[in-house]
């Protein structure tokens, strides 16, 4: 494997361009990146744990491993994870935290985190401090898996996911004591839109204190925004089981 840490570039939410594409980033301090091997492409071979760390880029710790080849990686670090635990990724693992299996060889019931949409693309769900899957079941070719949100969908059996649930879980009700904190993170502040001119957001203007002055809130772009603006032809319909909230989706 390269190197697990490299400087990351920081790009202040602007592309190629050179025009701001994502808003409120700028001015971070410096911070590695740390390969974290979300694909568990050490496969069959035995690792020890050697540290866990805390990672600049995510809200979940990430532990070190080292395998017995003398490879070394970073993954995600799950609930009762400690030094020296040996982990594993393999079809055969056994089911303890930290290892990792395709969602067929998964019993029903278990907790999960990092799961592959696609096989073979590296756990891309359930990946935040504290989150937790939970495989609820089998239908004929896929795996029913009930996801933090409440959210029933289907999976491929061969795509893989890692056992247990993410620790940090209290990386959530942290305090941010003051606005340095975030801006040291690169999060630059949010203005409302009815606080800006009406050149810059569709609620913008107005005498004095107005509201939105529209019937429906929008974005700065003028898209809708509120209500189910979920897109009605999504690639992920029919993988959905039941909806988050309430009700089931037909």
């Amino acid at each position: 494997m390269g190197k697990l840490k490299t400087i990351l570039r920081k790009h202040s939410g602007r592309d190629s361009s050179g025009s701001v594409s994502v808003r409120h980033q700028g001015g971070r301090q410096k911070r590695y990146y740390r390969d974290v091997d979300f694909k568990r492409s050490k496969r069959d071979v035995w690792g020890k744990v050697v540290s866990i760390e805390a990672d600049p880029n995510r809200n979940a710790y990430i532990a070190l491993i080292h395998y017995d080849d003398g490879d070394k990686a970073y993954i995600i670090s799950p609930l009762g994870m400690e030094l020296g635990r040996k982990v594993i990724a393999s079809e055969n693992a056994p089911i303890d935290p930290g290892n990792a299996l395709p969602l067929v060889k998964i019993p029903a019931g278990t907790q999960i985190h990092a799961i592959e949409v696609t096989p073979g693309a590296g756990g891309q769900l359930v990946r935040g401090a504290g989150s937790v899957a939970v495989v609820q079941g089998k239908e004929e070719n896929y795996i029913l898996v009930k996801l933090p949100s409440g959210e029933i969908r289907r999976f491929p059996p061969q795509s893989w996911a890692s056992v247990g649930q993410i620790g940090n879980s209290e990386a959530r009700s942290e305090h941010v004591g003051k606005a340095g904190i975030m801006r040291r993170r690169g999060i630059r502040p949010s203005v409302r839109g009815t606080a800006q001119n009406p050149h810059s957001h569709p609620h913008g203007g107005g005498e004095g204190r107005s509201g939105v002055g529209l019937k429906y809130p929008k974005t700065p772009w003028g898209k809708p925004a509120v209500g189910n603006t979920r897109r009605k032809r999504k690639y992920s319909d029919k993988l959905i089981v039941q909806r988050r909230k309430l009700g089931s989706h037909h």
